[in-house]
């Protein structure tokens, strides 16, 4: 009887585990623009988790960090001024901890949650597209940023400032 209770609980799924994101294939972009240029940052440097529930094959919850001296523009006096502008020594992190999880319209989910960056938490809603390929899920989500409501100086160039909000967006691998 012991033998037949260890094979149905093998046999049954885990309803709920956390999965950490594959690094090597994650990424978040942020997307700046200057009245002269725009530009991307791209950080490879993804710390990412997920409570996964394998009955409704969904995700409960996500949290993502993100450390400010890790993103790449492919200029390093930009990233440097960027390193300055943001204090990234006082507030080297910008993270983010969902709340809650919802499907939304077109098989995408609605993730609500808060966004941490320069020691400022504000409530965002991301929407995120699911892509599911054999054992791989990936998600995918944009969303602007207000520099001023995160208490963050536009950084300007030749007496003109950037554009007040970036746009954010997280692309998070899983191995299911």
């Amino acid at each position: 009887m012991k033998f037949l209770l260890v094979l149905l609980c093998l046999a049954m799924p885990m309803a709920k585990r956390k999965i950490m994101a594959d690094k090597s294939a994650s990424t978040v972009t942020y997307s700046a623009k200057h009245p002269l240029h725009k530009w991307d940052g791209v950080s490879h440097d993804v710390n990412c988790a997920m409570i996964y529930n394998d009955e409704t094959k969904l995700p409960e919850s996500v949290a993502v960090s993100i450390k400010v001296a890790s993103f790449d523009s492919d200029n390093n006096n930009r990233d440097s001024h960027a390193m300055e502008v943001l204090d990234g020594i006082k507030y080297p992190n910008v993270t983010f901890v969902s709340s809650d999880i919802k499907p939304g319209s077109d098989g995408q989910l609605v993730a609500k949650g808060t966004l941490t960056f320069h020691g400022v938490a504000r409530l965002v809603t991301v929407p995120v597209t699911r892509k599911e390929a054999g054992n791989t899920m990936t998600l995918t989500g944009e969303f602007p940023v207000s520099l001023t409501d995160y208490k963050i100086e536009r950084p300007s160039l030749m007496g003109m400032k950037t554009e007040d909000d970036l746009l954010l967006k997280i692309n998070a691998v899983f191995k299911l």
